[in-house]
């Protein structure tokens, strides 16, 4: 079931989100909404701060179109899995290590913050340590798209905003749409 998207404004996007305890049918159907909900609004990734819950679980899915070529590498729990037997993915209580600290920056967009786009600077690769719906462990290392989509993701349940890292000519371009959202979604 799709649901509502918190928008910039709301309190919860500055909460840092609750480690998930239970892994149950319960969360199963929250993911299940999340995916939804993240699709529907044709995002590519969503945190549930961003559907007003504050816990640490995130739904990412950044396959390119069919028979397009795949511009970042990674690796599943050591293997290179074909990216549909693991997307869209529930990253649940992530734990993330930069493992090459060199930056890119790369125009981002958040479903939070509507018709807001701006250049934000990110490290290049990651390691995300997490667990899935089961309650079981895995390990992603991601560089490009996916990577960022982590980062971006993961900065949420951290209750850490694009807008926080944007390049400052940038934010000060779109900060009279910001400061509207936020009068306007003000809870």
């Amino acid at each position: 079931m799709e649901r509502p998207l918190t928008y910039y404004g709301n309190p919860v996007l500055r909460e840092k989100g609750r480690a998930v305890e239970t892994f149950d049918s319960d969360l199963k159907a929250l993911v299940n909404d999340m995916i939804e909900t993240m699709y529907a609004e044709e995002g590519i990734g969503l945190a549930a701060q961003q559907i007003g819950i504050a816990q640490q679980i995130c739904v990412v899915d950044v396959r390119p179109p069919k028979e397009s070529e795949v511009h970042f590498n990674y690796s599943y729990d050591g293997k290179s899995t074909p990216l549909d037997l693991f997307m869209p993915l529930a990253i649940i209580n992530p734990k993330v290590e930069i493992t090459d600290s060199a930056e890119s920056l790369y125009q981002e967009g958040c479903l939070s913050f509507p018709n807001i786009l701006g250049n934000v600077s990110r490290a290049n690769a990651i390691r995300c340590q997490f667990q899935d719906t089961e309650g079981n462990s895995h390990t992603l290392e991601a560089d490009g798209l996916l990577a960022r989509c982590i980062l971006h993701e993961v900065d949420h349940l951290n209750g850490v905003l694009f807008i926080d890292t944007m390049e400052k000519k940038d934010l000060q371009k779109n900060l009279t749409r910001i400061k509207q959202l936020k009068r306007s979604h003000k809870s």
